[in-house]
This record gives structure tokens, sequence and C-alpha cells, in this order.
């Protein structure tokens, strides 16, 4: 089935995101159309009576104190959708193509930007054909919106630039041709309309946040493991340990761990290790010295683990909301509304909202970057991984190496990240004769959180391997319930490690599972996991 966007009803980033990548048909419902005809109406009427109309009846940027006749309206809207496309750099790819056109589709369907029906009906044909404008993915301050990613789409619906269509990179003119649609017509205000708007950044940031939501949900699994690899303990995630600090996010964070580990048998309880230190601290032959440094507490990178995604968790259900409210929002100027009968000048395509939430995002992946990096450390460093042999290396070590090498990578994507998470929403530039004198680069905010993303899970899939590699060396029979199908998972990857291997497609291997739509499979908890145990800390030896 296809998304019918209804005017009564919010489009989700689910909607949109299942539209652009399984190539869903669009439509608007008839109160969108409605809508849309009354708007563009209106503007009629007010070029009749000689209203002086920002785009409309006068020019733009640094020429908005310019008149232009209503006969050169298409000249002027054609001139400038080529003008502002200056982008440069590699083609954004196809899904994220699908995704940009389908957020403008879903802001002009408001029926507040003046568009013809019959040109708003070309973008909905353009991308039920598949047709897809190449658009260079650099060079969009975010402020008039996404002035040149936009106008490559505007530019092929009017038979120019050039376009992607059933495999083939054609002239738009005749990918158009092919398709059997007739190219747009544009008259006053259209051009504007089309690229006037943040539909190319909430593009990219609604397919990498639905991605970077999936991953964080499947993180908890993936600490869960790694906590049973490192056999560490499980009371810090105790519900009554949270219920003391009131965040949502960590309470939620603890909540999944706490049950997710339920009936591990490599997951340890305190008092268990208690009771092995008082009977050291006992033993008057041993002083209360061990080969094993058992502590009664884990290091940060475990205990902490409720705390630092809490946050994280809490910041992605801002982002969400953030990016879901720009995607449903009308985002050009100017406003033409047909239910108050006027015309209004704003700012509506500033992109400040999703610029703020990519940065928040790329913090958010850099502090679960940073997490997991810590972890590989501990997992690799004898002294700190509770029993594991250096390197994870359990044959032939020295003569073999074993996973000593992924560190370098994970080390250097770590490092790489941090410097990107530099917040690019107060790098403000001033252009177009200081008419446009404060920006807010939010596509080039969602690109980096996009390239964070990725980063993220390349450390995220070390750990994910570490953390098997190390079940394997304690006893996978003893993993949980929770954790064995990821476990399993990435076992048909990649096999447990006897010998030193080149791990690079591997990873990606990896990589790829954790940012694919299957990677939530993994993530829930069947429903009969709701309840506390009473005994429950009992069952961990």
């Amino acid at each position: 089935m296809g998304l019918t966007i209804r005017l009564d009803e919010r489009v989700t980033l689910g909607q949109v995101a299942e539209a652009a990548c399984d190539r869903r048909p669009i439509d608007l419902d008839e109160q969108s159309w409605r809508r849309v005809a009354d708007s563009r109406a209106l503007l009629d009427k007010f070029v009749s009576d000689g209203r002086i109309i920002y785009g409309v009846t006068t020019s733009v940027g640094g020429f908005a104190d310019r008149f232009v006749p209503a006969e050169d309206a298409q000249q002027l809207q054609e001139n400038l959708i080529r003008a502002v496309a200056t982008n440069v750099g590699a083609y954004l790819d196809e899904d994220t193509t699908r995704a940009i056109m389908i957020a403008r589709v879903v802001s002009l369907s408001l029926g507040n930007s003046a568009i013809q029906p019959e040109n708003l009906q070309i973008y909905l044909a353009m991308i039920n054909a598949d047709i897809l404008p190449c658009i260079p993915e650099k060079g969009s301050l975010g402020t008039s919106g996404d002035l040149g990613p936009l106008a490559y789409i505007a530019m092929v619906s009017i038979g120019q630039w050039k376009a992607r269509y059933r495999g083939e990179l054609l002239d738009g003119g005749e990918a158009l041709r092919r398709a059997g649609i007739s190219p747009a017509r544009l008259s006053y205000k259209e051009g504007l309309a089309m690229i006037n708007g943040t539909a190319g950044m909430v593009g990219i940031a609604l397919l990498t946040y639905q991605s970077a939501r999936r991953l964080i949900e499947l993180y908890h699994v993936v600490s869960a493991l790694s906590i049973e690899g490192l056999a560490g303990i499980v009371d810090p995630f105790h519900p009554q340990v949270h219920s003391v600090k009131p965040h949502r996010g960590q309470a939620r964070a603890a909540d999944l761990i706490y049950r997710g580990l339920r009936d591990s048998g490599l997951a340890r309880a305190e008092r268990d290790i208690e009771a092995i230190l008082a009977a050291r601290r006992d033993d008057d032959s041993t002083n209360g010295a061990s080969a094993d440094k058992m502590a009664i507490e884990d290091a940060y990178s475990i205990r902490c683990t409720p705390q630092i995604l809490g946050p994280v968790i809490d910041s992605l259900d801002w982002i969400g909301t953030t990016i879901e409210n720009e995607l449903n929002s009308t985002s050009d100027n100017p406003i033409v509304l047909p239910d108050v009968g006027e015309a209004f000048h704003n700012g509506h395509f500033h992109g400040q909202y999703i610029a703020m939430a990519m940065d928040h995002l790329s913090i958010a992946l850099t502090t679960v970057t940073n997490l997991a990096n810590r972890r590989v450390d501990r997992f690799l460093d004898q002294s700190n991984s509770n029993g594991l042999p250096p390197f994870l290396c359990r044959e032939n070590p020295g003569l073999r190496l074993g996973l000593m090498g992924g560190q370098f990578m994970t080390a250097s994507v770590t490092a790489e990240t941090r410097a990107l998470t530099v917040p690019i929403s107060i790098q403000s530039l001033t252009t177009t004769a200081d008419f446009q004198d404060i920006v807010s680069f939010g596509f080039v905010g969602a690109r980096r959180a996009r390239e964070i993303l990725r980063n993220t899970a390349y450390v995220i899939a070390f750990e994910l391997l570490c953390a098997c590699q190390a079940a394997d060396i304690r006893g996978a029979d003893g993993l949980s319930s929770w954790t064995r199908p990821l476990y399993e998972r990435v076992r048909r990857i990649v096999p447990y490690l006897d010998r030193d291997i080149t791990l690079t497609d591997h990873l990606e291997a990896i990589t790829d599972f954790l940012l694919s739509s299957e990677a939530g499979d993994f993530a829930g908890l069947a429903d009969d996991e709701e309840e506390y145990p009473n005994d429950l800390v009992d069952q961990h030896v």
C-alpha cells in the first residue's frame, strides 16, 4: 500500500522512511487538493489586485527591492532555480532523494504555499515513477531553506538537469518523457515554493534518525551481551536503584538490561562477589590477595550504562519530535493562507530546529561511541576483563595477535567522530549582501550526523565482535535468552576466531546489519518478560 497524505492527519517519520526506502506510491486526499487550489486562487487574486509580494511581484534574495511584472513570472522562477543550483560533491543516494522529495510534498500539501495543483501533481508523478533528480550533497546554507538541493528537484520537474530513472542517468527532460510526464510550467511564486523550505535537511534527518533509533535500541542488547562477556554485575540495573533518580531514559535503559539478563549464567550478582571477597578477607593465609582482581563494583562503562544511555534516549525523543514537527510544517516564504484570506512574509524556511536537532543527535551518537570504545579496551586488556585472555586470544597467544588490531580502528574512528561533533548550528556565516545574515547549516548538520551514525556503528560492531568472542571463551551456553539471538546472528557473519584473519569485511557486514531494519527484530523483550522475579539476583552465579 502507498502513503496518502491527509490534511487532517500528522505524517510520521516512519511513514516517510517506509515510503522512501520501499518505493511506496504517494497521493494526497481530496481535502489537501482543495486547500492547495484555494491557496493558489487567493494568490491569483492578490496579483490581480496589484499587491506587492516577495517572489511574486518582486525579485528575490539580494534583489528583493526590484519589481518584476507578472508577465515575466516564468522567466524569474526558472532563473531562480537555475541560479541557486550551485551544490557540489557526490550525488545523494536514491533513498535519501526520495525522502527529500516526499518531505517537500508533505509541506506543499498543507496548502499554504500557493503552488498550482497541476505542478504539485508533477512532483507526485515523479516520485511515483521513481524519477530521482541528482542532488549534489554539499553547498546548502539551510536558510532560506535548502535552496540548492531542492532546486535540482525543481529543475527536473521543468525538464532540465539530470535524473536517475530505471537504472539510467538521463537528462531531466528525457526522464520525464520516458515516464509520460509533461514538464511543469512555472508561474509566479512557484519556483520559490519548490525550493524555499527545509525538506532537504528533513529528508536526511528523518532517515538518519530512524536508523539511529534502531541502533540505540539494539545497543541495549549489545550492552547486556558485553556485561555477560565481561562477567559484569547485574545489581546496579535493579529497578529499585533507579526509582530514586527520575530520568525516564535512564529508568528504561536499566529496566531493559535488568530484565534481559534475568536468566543469564554469565552475568554476576553482587552478593555472590561479596561472599567471595569476605572469604578472602577472613582468610589469614592470603591476607585478601588473589590473582583474580575481583571487585565489588564494575567500571563505569558497565555500571553507569543506564546513566549514559538514559540521556541518549531522552535526547532521541526530543530529536524525533523536532524532525516530525518540521516535516509537518509549512516552511516557505511567503505563505498564502486561504482560511484567513491573507499572505504573510515570514522566516519559516530557517533550519535552526533541524540544525540543532542534528547537533544533538551527533552528540548522542558520539556518547555511545565513547562508551563502546571504552568497553573494547576492557575486553582486550587482560588486567580489566575479569579473567579473559589478553586481546581475547586464547589459542597460541603471541604467535597470534587475536583482536589487538581491531582496537586501532575503533580508536581512530572514535577520535574522528569526536572531531566531527563540533556543533555546526552555531557556525553561521552571512551571505547575499547581508540579506541572509544568520544561517543554520541544517543540511550540513544532517549529513554529518549521518556520517557519525555509521562511525558509531563501526565501533559498536567491534564491541559486539569482542562480546561474542568473550562469550565463547566463557561458555556461550550461559548467555541469556535475550542476548543469544544477537550472538547467533553475529556468528552467521563471523565465527569464533581461533586464528588471525582480516576483519574488514566482517566488520562492514556487522555494521550493515546494525544499521538495517532487521536490527529492530533483536531489540525487544517478550511480553512474558515484563515482571521482575523476586529471586532474580539469586539466579546469578
